[in-house]
Parts: C-alpha cells; structure tokens; sequence
C-alpha cells in the first residue's frame, strides 16, 4: 500500500474512533472513561460521509472498501445509540 494510502486510511480511522468514542463504544484514551456524546458522533459519521463523497472515482477498490466498512460499523453503532432513548 502507497503511503498516501496508509495517510488516507489513517486519516479515515481517526473520525471513525471518535464517533465510537462519541457513541460510548470505546474509553476515551485520555480520561479511560466511556463518554457519550451523539451530536458529536453524528458530526463524524458526517465527515466520513463527506470524505467519501468527495473522494468518489479517486479511490482504489481496497480504500473503497475499508471506507464503507468504517461507515458502516459507526453508522449501524450510532442507529443502534438513538434507539436506546
């Protein structure tokens, strides 16, 4: 994998980890406490959704796929926090 890719998925991941630390699913790595924050979460998945969405038809298939499971994962996870209230 090129290094802009490995940039990219670094990237990707970082909004990934903050919607599930925004919805409750992971400590935050600074306090090692579980917070939840869905308006935050929201925001994240909005980037990841923003960052495919600008990056259409410039993306190999594996980057692809990575993307859309990352979206999926946080997407499923943040549909299953708002039912819970």
């Amino acid at each position: 994998m090129e290094k802009k890719d490995q940039l990219f998925l670094q990237m990707v991941y970082i909004f990934h980890a903050s919607a599930m630390q925004a919805l409750g699913k992971i400590k935050n790595p600074i306090t090692n406490v579980i917070e939840k924050n869905i308006e935050q979460a929201k925001q994240s998945i909005e980037m990841l959704e923003m960052i495919k969405e600008k990056t259409q038809n410039n993306l190999s298939p594996e980057l692809i796929r990575m993307l859309d499971g990352f979206l999926s994962e946080v997407r499923l996870n943040y549909l299953d926090e708002i039912n819970k209230n």
